[in-house]
């Protein structure tokens, strides 16, 4: 019994903080002054996302780059073919392609 609870553990361990679902794709970004559709407004590492939950945390990495962010999902969207995320100015400002306007993306949900 001892090694069933010590196995769990490190397991449980292991997965905290793990991404959860991921895709593939491109993100672009806005900077919508009025509420989003959760109510708030768009913050300084906020995103829009399909169907994933209000208040869903989520890790954007950019594909040319590297570099990575962590965003709250607090919006719909993008509602173009092919994008996976919106994310806002600051965002894409610190994932570098504020200038390209839309890059190759890969986003993971955080769990908790």
């Amino acid at each position: 019994m001892k090694k069933c609870i010590i196995g769990l553990g490190a397991l449980l361990a292991m997965t905290v903080g793990a991404p959860a679902q991921s895709w593939v794709g491109n993100a672009s970004f806005y900077g919508y002054r009025g509420r989003t559709a959760s109510g708030g407004h768009v913050g300084a590492f906020t995103a829009a996302h399909r169907s994933l939950p209000f208040g869903t945390k989520v890790r954007v990495t950019n594909l040319v780059n590297d570099r990575s962010v962590i965003v709250t999902i607090n919006d719909r969207g993008p509602f173009v073919r092919g994008r996976v995320i919106d994310v806002s100015t600051n965002a894409a400002q610190s994932l570098g392609f504020r200038v390209a306007g839309v890059v190759r993306v890969k986003v993971e949900t955080l769990t908790d």
